[in-house]
């Protein structure tokens, strides 16, 4: 499967000014199967959500037009007011229009996001063109526990790829790097992070989005600082090699 990393900066607040930007770098892209974006790619990250958060659906139509226009599949999160309640909410849009939806589960304590926000409660996978894909935000990817492989009752395992999409400040951008190798390894799996650049009125981000093969090795990346898409190759059946000759999630207990 072929998978775009979408590494942007983003208009503080702005959904309109963010999807004509998106538009651009859409029209521009090669041959793909799945577009990822940022965290909150519409808006920023918003722990003060009120007057801010998209309550018109307008960026989910938007992801639904292009998934269908181009015919890959678009995934990223959306500051979304719903019924009086905000949700940090990740959709994964298919061409067909089929659109998956996970809720955050850990929500980021320290800038206050979970005194604002409705936390998710529900482990959220999506079959597509093959693989099996786990979808996560940010701050979840501190917590190997929920993210965890595990086999189903066929014996095959639950998740191929994890997709993380976040803006995770530079301060930290050192954990953001080893915990994405991590959870890849551990849980032999694709990883994709994706990560925004820029700044907004709190934190400067650095990108370094990258797609990891289940070893934790770079299959490609974004770089630092740039905003940049880059494509690469999942390798389904690299992946069942792998899994075949090292067998090691049959160990969990």
């Amino acid at each position: 499967m072929i998978t775009t990393l979408m590494q942007t900066d983003v208009v503080w607040a702005d959904p309109e000014a963010n999807r004509r930007k998106l538009d651009a770098m859409l029209s521009a892209l090669p041959e793909t199967d799945l577009v990822v974006l940022p965290e909150m790619f519409s808006t920023g990250f918003m722990p003060d959500p009120a007057g801010r958060a998209e309550t018109d659906g307008g960026t989910l139509e938007w992801m639904l037009s292009k998934s269908k226009e181009y015919g890959f599949a678009m995934a990223g999160s959306i500051s979304t007011e719903e019924q009086g309640r905000f949700y940090n909410r990740f959709y994964f849009v298919e061409p067909d229009g089929k659109v998956t939806i996970y809720d955050k589960r850990h929500l980021f304590s320290i800038s206050g996001e979970d005194r604002i926000y409705t936390p998710g409660n529900r482990r959220v996978t999506v079959e597509y063109r093959g693989a099996r894909i786990l979808l996560q935000v940010c701050y979840d990817l501190r917590f190997p526990e929920t993210c965890r492989n595990s086999l189903r009752e066929d014996g095959t395992p639950d998740y191929d790829l994890a997709i993380f999409v976040a803006s995770w400040p530079s301060r930290r951008v050192s954990s953001w790097n080893t915990l994405l190798k991590a959870r890849a390894i551990e849980n032999q799996s694709f990883v994709i992070g994706v990560n925004r650049v820029g700044s907004d009125p709190e934190c400067d981000y650095p990108g370094e989005s990258v797609l990891l093969d289940p070893m934790g090795r770079t299959v490609v990346s974004c770089g630092t600082g740039c905003e940049v898409s880059a494509t690469g190759e999942m390798d389904l059946r690299l992946l069942s090699a792998f899994r075949d000759s090292f067998p090691a999630l049959k160990d969990i207990l």
